[in-house]
């Protein structure tokens, strides 16, 4: 096994130097002799800390606006020798070359730059750190002989066991090490990524280039993933805003699953694209609930009314703070939540939801802060050997180019029935039929092969509601048979894409109940 040399000197050379002035002063007390480089050192003397120049040890001064400050021999044999091994010993002696016992690295803010607003190329292309991560590699490389710190949250451990037996172990020293190439992969995956998007650009390909690569941090490993014999674990990209649910906090509950999380990010969505106050009850990855109203505890009695039967274990979205009297009425008798995702919670709403219910030990209470707008990113989904890309279908219709090609026209009351059933119909699986009432969803019918299938479901779950609903089809009528369940059922109109060949037949059997219905013009299919 490898030696574990004791820390006589450390090589620090920072971007993000958050903590540093603190974890440095602190190995100068232990007589840990501190080289530095440019800002780095400024930054460490500013604070009344004697640090030794880089430039001054390797007499070579810092030249080209800093772009050469560490690629140079004396620093990188520092680095690489093995303590170990006499040949390599006797180098460092014969050309006056220091041990570098710890290394403190992080990169040049490139991720960072890349994602402002109108950053050039050249700006961008400034900001691609050399000699940081050459001087990652080579430490990582030499974990054997080499403590590295890549990142300001590393320092606490590190100090504590050079403070305990003067070095650190072998053990920590892999784990920072792969910690290290971690880093170094994801800051060349930006790059590579950053390049491809120019080249994509220049090329008038933008949308979608002809390479893509993905980096993804793991945020936890979950019990286990749909079943119990799957294992499963969240990640999460790097860029993912603080509003989002793999950022969102979680204030009560047990762990979440993965089932969880799928109906936690659909509970988001369909909650996100709601009128505020606006709620959405989830089961198994589908509305079975929604509502908004004057109040929060009035839409999500009428969300919960939906269909309490599948209420009953549901996950929930909410697109305002969970107020007090929301939570009063979740916390009646025979009601029972799983999860809920919402903006925020009152301390009021935190106090029910935590004493009062039964499964207030165990419900999961996720704060993401205000809810982002769908901006129709792309979004990826994986299939046998590959991924898929498109568009999420996350942006509001436009309203404006809906037509109404009916002889009866909708009301003005019917018509926000109908926009909001539109708005709730998009989340849920194909075939997809939705009815409403008083913006409160009332049936669905879900995932059927066949579109009438659906229409009859959704009319079993309303029952009598059904009289003076409205219904939404995410996509076209293929044949008229379900214009007459639904004429029959009571429902008052409808609101489907259009653009069947059988279009004109779908009118004329709108016409011949007197149902007025809207041609949105868009599809919204969810497999």
């Amino acid at each position: 096994m490898p030696i574990s040399p004791p820390i006589k000197r450390a090589l620090v050379s920072v971007s993000d130097k958050q903590g540093l002035s603190e974890f440095i002063r602190e190995l100068v007390a232990l007589d840990i002799e501190i080289f530095s480089t440019g800002g780095t050192r400024k930054h460490l003397e500013s604070a009344g800390i004697q640090v030794r120049d880089v430039a001054d040890y390797t007499g070579f001064p810092e030249m080209m606006d800093g772009r050469v400050k560490t690629l140079h021999p004396k620093v990188h044999g520092g680095l690489l020798c093995r303590h170990d091994n006499p040949s390599d010993m006797a180098s460092l002696a014969e050309h006056g070359i220091a041990t570098f016992e710890l290394v403190v690295v992080n990169l040049y803010p490139f991720e960072e730059t890349i994602a402002r607003p109108g950053v050039t190329p050249s700006e961008a292309i400034e900001q691609i750190d050399i000699g940081g991560p050459s001087m990652v590699r080579s430490a990582a490389k030499n974990h054997a002989f080499v403590t590295l710190a890549t990142n300001p949250e590393q320092y606490g451990a590190i100090l504590a066991e050079i403070r305990d037996q003067g070095t650190t172990t072998l053990e920590t020293r892999r784990q920072l090490a792969g910690a290290a190439f971690a880093r170094t992969a994801e800051y060349d995956t930006a790059i590579a990524g950053y390049f491809v998007k120019l080249n994509s650009v220049a090329a008038g390909v933008d949308d979608y280039p002809p390479q893509v690569r993905l980096e993804l941090q793991r945020r936890d490993t979950l019990r286990y993933g749909e079943n119990p014999h799957q294992s499963a674990a969240l990640y999460a990209f790097p860029s993912a805003p603080t509003e989002s649910l793999v950022n969102a906090e979680q204030l009560n509950g047990k762990e979440l699953s993965y089932n969880n999380l799928l109906d936690l990010d659909a509970a988001l969505a369909i909650a996100r694209s709601l009128p505020q106050p606006g709620v959405a009850v989830l089961k198994h990855n589908n509305p079975c609930g929604a509502a908004t109203a004057e109040t929060l505890a009035e839409a999500a009695s009428k969300a919960w009314d939906g269909d309490p039967l599948s209420a009953f274990g549901s996950v929930l979205g909410v697109n305002v703070p969970v107020d007090g009297p929301m939570a009063e009425f979740l916390a009646e008798p025979g009601r029972f939540v799983e999860a809920i995702v919402a903006p925020d919670f009152t301390p009021e709403a935190l106090e029910v939801l935590t004493t009062k219910p039964k499964w207030k030990a165990n419900v999961r209470l996720l704060k993401t802060g205000t809810f982002l707008p769908g901006m129709g990113a792309q979004v990826f989904r994986q299939i046998d050997g590959g991924m898929l890309c498109q568009t999420a279908d996350d942006l509001p219709d436009e309203t404006s180019a809906w037509q109404v090609l009916t002889e009866a026209k909708p009301s003005a009351e019917l018509q926000a029935d109908l926009e909001f059933a539109w708005a709730v119909c998009r989340f849920v699986k194909s075939n997809a039929i939705v009815l409403t009432k008083d913006k409160s969803l009332l049936g669905v019918g879900a995932g059927q092969m066949s579109r009438v299938d659906s229409v009859e479901i959704a009319i079993r779950k309303a029952g009598k509601r059904c009289q003076g609903s409205v219904l939404a089809s995410d996509a076209f009528f293929p044949f008229e048979d379900s214009i007459q369940e639904a004429a029959n059922a009571g429902i008052a109109a409808i609101i489907q894409p259009g653009g069947s060949r059988r279009d004109a037949e779908v009118i004329a059997a709108c016409n011949e109940y007197g149902l007025p219905m809207i041609f949105t013009g868009t599809r919204h299919f969810r497999h």
